[in-house]
């Protein structure tokens, strides 16, 4: 396989073998295999493109969970001119580092 478009947590990702993706945590311990059945769009190695009608039957993307991690901070600053109204407030996100193993068609 070339790479495939799956649907994880209601966001899209290509993936490829051996790509490394970042999505939100997931309830796995690192060195666990999660697997996405949502996969929307394949390419074999010899360019044939399989669309699914939304998704494709029978086909796996396999994934080892490597880390969970903290992404960057994001300031949120909530201001009104000429009231004295000033809210800062900061946020880092949950996210789950995984290892893509293999893309299997049904």
């Amino acid at each position: 396989m070339k790479y495939a478009i799956i649907e994880a947590q209601g966001h899209q990702y290509k993936v490829e073998p051996g790509g490394v993706l970042e999505v939100n945590r997931l309830k796995a311990e690192p060195g666990a295999v999660v697997e996405f059945d949502q996969v929307l769009l394949a390419v074999d190695d010899d360019g044939t493109v399989h669309v699914g009608t939304p998704t494709l039957a029978g086909a796996k993307v396999k994934a080892t969970v490597q880390a969970h991690f903290r992404g960057p901070k994001v300031l949120v600053f909530k201001y009104k001119p000429r009231k004295r109204y000033r809210r800062r407030r900061g946020h880092r996100q949950d996210f789950t580092r995984l290892v893509v193993d293999t893309i299997e068609l049904g």
